[in-house]
């Protein structure tokens, strides 16, 4: 997919040097591609893999992959969840269950996982997830759909924010820390800011 940008020139990255050595560790290590997974099975990888990327409308290798390592990172560490509705799993089973269910809906389709579906057959499934319409198989026992997908759009829009070549591509400027903003009359921007071009 082709992303247009209204800051075409603008990298956010060239203006970590601004940045605290904290933030910008932090920051940077969003562009390495990790392969590896300490909670996510293969398959459930390639699964969500898939999934993301039709939810964000973006197939970049890198951003989905980053998504997927952030995602994998919070269910390894398994630090808990701000909240959660009472009728819904705690998220490390919502999310394994869940993608064992998506995975089966693929092979009850087309006898074939859900990344091997074509698009149009992989979101009519997530079409009927997104609503709680997709027929319950065991598979789903205890799994509520639709927060299930809700679930899956919050940690990708989160990840999917928070990569630095998006922040680039919106015009975000990052981390104002520690340098702060000096301008903040509305329609003025700092130097460093990204400028939109016509």
């Amino acid at each position: 997919m082709i992303k247009n940008t209204y800051y075409p020139t603008y990298n956010v990255m060239d203006e970590q040097k601004e940045w605290d050595p904290h933030t910008r560790s932090i920051v940077a290590a969003r562009l390495i591609r990790e392969q590896s997974y300490g909670f996510l099975t293969n398959v459930e990888a390639e699964t969500l893999r898939t999934w993301c990327g039709l939810l964000m409308d973006d197939h970049r290798g890198d951003i989905i992959q980053y998504i997927l390592s952030h995602m994998d990172q919070a269910l390894t560490d398994n630090k808990g969840e701000g909240q959660r509705k009472r009728d819904t799993p705690p998220i490390r089973h919502l999310l394994r269950q869940g993608l064992k269910g998506i995975d089966e809906a693929g092979w009850l389709a087309a006898s074939l996982p859900f990344f091997k579906l074509d698009e149009p057959a992989q979101r009519q499934i997530m079409r009927q997830i997104s609503t709680a319409t997709y027929p319950p198989t065991r598979s789903w026992d205890g799994i509520p759909q639709k927060a299930l997908f809700q679930k899956l759009l919050q940690l990708s829009v989160d990840a999917y924010y928070s990569h630095p070549l998006v922040w680039s591509e919106i015009g975000f400027g990052g981390p104002a820390y520690p340098r702060g903003y000096v301008r903040t009359a509305p329609g003025q921007v700092d130097p460093w800011e990204a400028v939109r071009k016509p």
